[in-house]
């Protein structure tokens, strides 16, 4: 079955530069009688229906400016290299050259992206994480599934685990029909707790190219544990799945995302399948900001001690 792959990476420079991000294939030219498409911004992915126009001022007003940045990281994470030098810098570079600074090119309306919901089966870490890293990806990106093997797992390690992140996945199905069932999928094994194991077998190595047929879905929720699996079928064709998945697919569109995989780290967008060090970089500064943001317990001053002049934890010392 014949399926839509991202563009291969340029030759690697001797300095890593970043993965771009996955997008569908161009349509086809116009005919001579067809109306010239719009050269104000992107055509939309391809889809098996059809959706509603998108507004992100559906959002507040913030979130054009924060859809323009996230549409322009978008370009500049699929834009070719025009250089003509292998030894320049890739034009993807702006996206991970990421400042220190945890107010630069953080935007507050899509900080509000976060859930933050406990019921939620397609998030992993504490609902009370002071990072909330939202993702956007199809399964049938193969940037989407080149971070979920390489880097996500990594980050899970470092940050999910001490409780500093909280990932929470949005369905962002932008390559037509079989995206959609997938997502679909992965949403119906979400409903019986397997929604991760689900994400880790769809995107195993060579899965996207046999395609989202009825039975592999099935033979994917087998493979993650679904314990119910006549279920998960019913599941898979529900309003309720198609309900949920568009609520994500609309907000992605929302707030600009153009590409996958695309993300939001407390309010900052990142395009592209970025290094680990990016990520490392963009979560270390959002959490630096939460701590320092974080109000101090009642009575405590500035040095660690309470009104009666002892440490927080009632020695007569600062905190430990």
């Amino acid at each position: 079955m014949s399926t839509s792959k991202p563009e291969p990476a340029s030759e690697p420079s001797s300095k890593a530069t970043p993965e771009p991000a996955s997008r569908p294939e161009p349509a086809p030219a116009p005919s001579s009688k067809a109306a010239p498409r719009s050269a104000s911004g992107p055509s939309r992915p391809p889809s098996s229906r059809t959706a509603p126009s998108r507004k992100p001022l559906l959002y507040g007003a913030g979130v054009v400016l924060a859809a323009a940045a996230l549409g322009f990281v978008s370009y500049q994470a699929t834009a070719p290299d025009r250089s003509g030098s292998s030894s320049s810098s890739s034009s993807s570079s702006s996206v991970a050259d990421v400042t220190a600074d945890p107010d630069t090119e953080v935007y507050p309306e899509l900080e509000k992206l976060a859930r933050r919901d406990a019921g939620d089966q397609l998030a992993l870490g504490r609902v009370d994480a002071p990072v909330v890293l939202v993702e956007y990806a199809d399964f049938k990106c193969g940037y989407c599934a080149q971070f979920a093997r390489d880097t996500e797992p990594a980050l899970v390690k470092k940050y999910v685990d001490d409780g500093t992140l909280r990932i929470e996945w949005r369905n962002f199905p932008i390559f037509g029909a079989d995206s959609e069932a997938a997502a679909r999928g992965a949403w119906a094994a979400g409903q019986q707790g397997r929604f991760w194991e689900f994400h880790r077998a769809a995107y195993a190595d060579g899965v996207k190219e046999k395609g989202f047929g009825k039975a592999r879905l099935k033979d994917l929720a087998r493979q993650a544990g679904v314990a119910d699996l006549d279920r998960f079928a019913r599941d898979v064709d529900s309003p309720q799945a198609a309900a949920a998945v568009n609520r994500d697919q609309e907000q992605g569109y929302g707030i600009g995302a153009t590409s996958t995989p695309s993300f939001v780290v407390n309010g900052r967008p990142i395009a592209g399948a970025q290094p680990m060090e990016t990520f490392v970089q963009v979560i270390e500064a959002a959490a630096e900001k939460a701590r320092a943001s974080a109000p101090r317990p009642e009575g405590s001053g500035s040095d660690g001690k309470g009104s009666d002049g002892k440490g927080d934890d009632g020695s007569a010392g600062g905190t430990k």
